[in-house]
């Protein structure tokens, strides 16, 4: 299973729609970068286990993020401030994206 810095920035937005323990186990290989064998040991259960559990986790939050899409337009108004910073003119831009938040 590759690790995933996308899904991470989806956990920061959407973690705490997941359950205890999917948000921890997930946590725990996304953000503290412990392997799944790891995991399984300190929780006291399989590694299939946790693997399960991250794998439904990360289908749970790419759902989220496709029925809202805040992190894709977070990103889109990162990009366009850092345009707008650099004497871009695309305020229109800025002002769409803010209005479809």
């Amino acid at each position: 299973m590759e690790k995933n810095l996308y899904i991470s920035s989806l956990l920061d937005v959407y973690g705490n729609f997941l359950g205890e323990k999917q948000r921890r186990l997930t946590e725990h290989y996304y953000n503290e970068d412990l392997s799944l064998s790891e995991i399984a040991e300190n929780e006291g259960i399989t590694r299939q286990g946790v693997r399960d559990l991250i794998k439904r986790a990360e289908a749970q939050l790419l759902e989220f993020e496709k029925k809202s899409g805040y992190c894709k337009a977070f990103s889109n108004l990162k990009d366009a401030a850092e345009r707008v910073r650099k004497g871009e003119n695309c305020i229109n831009k800025l002002l769409d994206i803010i209005d479809n938040l």
